[in-house]
């Protein structure tokens, strides 16, 4: 058995490697590093397999969310409302703009954003949701929808873990995740289902005056050289990084399909067990597309499990030991715990096993094998 990786990046790119290395070496033949021909090229390949007006590739997935609030022309404490149960990134970009990040309880199921919450947590102050498709399966995006209509809201999706998963409507019509809201942001992290070398992001809308500020704020405010008409950073996607993901891209469907076929590996192993919760799966099959297989493991001590399968050379992860609300950063007076039973409870149960596109059966039995003995023996 291969040693079992949490990503396995070296795999993945060995079996695309002579693409890729030709794919970088028209770049440094072309010296064109900045907004060359393949950040152009990924950008139109990228809006087509979206099906969406616009794509704005940027530097990296947190500034992809930050100039997209950027570009709705958020005020200093204008509220947005966001899942207590992801990554700070999310929070951070509230904050570092000035508004104030508004956290609510989660979906026990889907990990993703609770909708009732939401509803409870508008005020006057509310100007926008940023609904994160968490662990690569669709939030609830015909409620989230129908929400912000009634309040006259925004919605900003945040893609960065779903990228390639498509939403179904209760009518049956479909549409790829980041193309739903007003505008979407995710990020090309190399372990991402679709990752670059480096570091990459991008947004996406379908409004085209949107499109045309976001593309002045990540150059600089600059739609013309050395004239600033918005006020911009400097965030723009490498061309290399581009020729990577425009390589990629192609893989894109057949990454998540494997991701998928590992997901139904691991549920077959752990059905039925009564201390192990797989992963809830909402609507059709291509609405989750596994950038983590996280767990719930019942009456047992989730921390010694994850020592335990370091312990037998398994990686794992625990995302996330402890929810905004409670970070040093974001604690605020306004936050009852009771307010966040779900989240409160997930940061105690969540194990997050290896999930990429180069996993092996037999590496699958060993893991799955060790979590059950485990936790055969331990609740």
């Amino acid at each position: 058995m291969k040693k079992i990786q949490m990503v396995d990046l070296k795999g993945q790119y060995l079996k695309i490697k002579e693409s890729v290395d030709a794919s970088i070496a028209e770049v440094l033949d072309a010296t064109a590093y900045i907004n060359g021909p393949q950040v152009h090229e990924f950008q139109k390949n990228l809006e087509n397999y979206l099906d969406v007006k616009h794509v704005i590739p940027c530097a990296n997935g947190t500034d992809a969310l930050q100039i997209a609030m950027m570009a709705l022309d958020l005020k200093p404490g204008d509220e947005v409302i966001t899942a207590d149960f992801t990554f700070a990134a999310t929070v951070e970009v509230i904050a570092l703009l000035q508004l104030t990040p508004v956290l609510v309880d989660v979906d026990p199921k889907t990990f993703n954003i609770d909708i009732d919450a939401i509803k409870k947590a508008i005020t006057p102050n509310t100007k926008a949701i940023i609904p994160v498709h968490l662990f690569g399966q669709c939030a609830n995006m015909e409620a989230i929808m129908k929400i912000a209509e009634e309040h006259n809201l925004f919605v900003i999706e945040d893609n960065a873990q779903a990228i390639g998963a498509t939403y179904t409507y209760s009518d049956g019509k479909k549409a790829k995740i980041g193309t739903i809201g007003h505008v979407a942001s995710t990020s090309f992290f190399p372990s991402k289902n679709l990752g670059c070398y480096g570091d990459g992001g991008a947004i996406f809308t379908n409004d085209d005056d949107l499109a045309h500020k976001l593309r002045g704020i990540v150059n600089h405010g600059m739609y013309e050289r050395y004239h600033h008409d918005v006020v911009g950073v400097n965030s723009r996607l490498d061309s290399i990084q581009a020729a990577v993901l425009n390589t990629k891209l192609e893989y894109l469907d057949t990454y998540n399909a494997a991701r998928l076929k590992a997901a139904n590996a691991y549920d077959k192993a752990f059905e039925g067990h009564k201390n192990i919760v797989t992963p809830f799966r909402e609507g059709s099959e291509d609405n989750h597309v596994f950038h983590q297989y996280t767990l719930k493991v019942k009456d047992t001590n989730r921390d010694a499990l994850v020592k335990h399968l370091n312990d037998n050379g398994i990686p794992c992860g625990v995302y996330y030991p402890i929810p905004l609300h409670l970070q040093k950063a974001y604690k605020d007076s306004r936050y009852k715990e009771e307010d966040f039973v779900v989240t409160n409870q997930l940061v105690k149960e969540v194990i997050s096993l290896p999930m990429h596109t180069e996993l092996e059966s037999d590496q699958i039995d060993f893991i799955t094998s060790t979590v059950i003995n485990f936790v055969n023996s331990n609740s």
